[in-house]
């Protein structure tokens, strides 16, 4: 060929290419392109489907590892035994679920059924069964949920020397049978009872396992239904007893927990059956209950949340002995 040909030749080809290159940079597309620029646009789009590729996985990872997200509102009361556990789970549910935002409250278990069954919350939350709060009806509108159990210990001053106690005197001290300590192998100092009121939960399950349903002397000017105030005001009077739910002991010895009949308030002694004052923890909902609702409840009851649960004193429902669950039931 001569060198005018081929010079023609390279000045063709060479606008071929600019040409493939311009349609490429403005995202334009065409059924031909030259032998020059083809390897350029294989590479290019297998890099593209590499990435759609790689995006695609982490999406289905994502998926796979939170499952579908739960977005709106969801609002739950009641039990003041059952609200870290349920407020550690609604931060940890919120974390996988950003626009879901979820509010808890305490307020004792009576009011938790009460504003459920009113449809003024989403979740009740309580210590006992609806049947044992509200009347037929109400409770008849309600499913529940038993998403844990829970220990109840009574609690004294830790300079009050008593870390036992029968069964008997148990149930002489918070009926005002007894009134001084030494009654019952303490020192002379006397007795402060803390109660709870009449709507709560935990008072309910401490008068039936713990006091063999004798209703217990009301001192209306200590009773609270706040677990941390009844921790407080134990801890500064040396005659102060009164109870609460274990995971409110979880790491905390500025109380005594006591014993009763020789039997230690623990986990273990729960799942066994030798320690009685226990319950299943409930979560109510109106009806099926909401979408947000189901999708939390099932977290809770959930092997992701399990471990956590028992990190913050809580009982796993499954690992309670047939002896244990045939000793309360009804």
């Amino acid at each position: 060929m001569k060198k005018s040909n081929l010079q023609k030749a390279a000045t063709i080809a060479l606008a071929a290419v600019v040409a493939a290159v311009g349609m490429t940079a403005c995202g334009g597309s065409g059924s031909s392109s030259s032998a020059a620029s083809g390897s350029s646009e294989a590479s290019s789009t297998e890099a593209a489907s590499s990435s759609e590729a790689s995006s695609s996985e982490a999406s289905s990872s994502e998926a796979s590892t939170s499952g579908e997200k739960v977005e709106g509102t969801l609002t739950a009361a009641g039990s003041s035994a059952l609200l870290p556990l349920v407020q550690s789970a609604a931060d940890f549910f919120m974390q996988e679920n950003p626009d879901l935002a979820i509010t808890v409250n305490g307020g004792g278990s009576g009011e938790g059924l009460k504003q459920v069954a009113d449809g003024a919350i989403d979740i009740g939350n309580s210590d006992v069964f609806a049947e044992e709060k509200l009347d037929a009806d109400a409770a008849k509108s309600l499913t529940d949920h038993e998403v844990c159990t829970i220990t109840m210990a009574p609690v004294v001053n830790k300079d009050l020397g008593i870390d036992n106690l029968t069964t008997e005197q148990l149930v002489d001290i918070f009926t005002a049978k007894v009134t001084n300590w030494k009654d019952v192998g303490g020192p002379d100092e006397k007795i402060m009872l803390v109660t709870r009121p009449s709507s709560s939960g935990t008072r309910a399950l401490f008068k039936e396992w713990a006091l063999n349903g004798e209703e217990e002397s009301s001192n209306k000017t200590l009773e609270t239904d706040d677990s941390g105030t009844l921790l407080q005001t134990v801890q500064q009077n040396k005659g102060a007893i009164g109870y609460v739910a274990l995971s409110y002991l979880v790491d905390n010895d500025d109380v005594t927990p006591v014993s009763i009949d020789g039997v230690a308030p623990t986990l273990e002694n729960t799942y066994n059956g030798k320690y009685k004052v226990w319950g299943y923890e409930h979560m109510y909902t109106k009806g099926e209950g909401t979408e947000q609702a189901k999708a939390f409840i099932d977290y809770m009851m959930g092997d992701k949340f399990s471990e956590q649960l028992e990190k913050m004193g809580y009982g796993v429902s499954s690992k309670m002995s047939e002896e244990a669950v045939k000793s309360h039931e009804k």
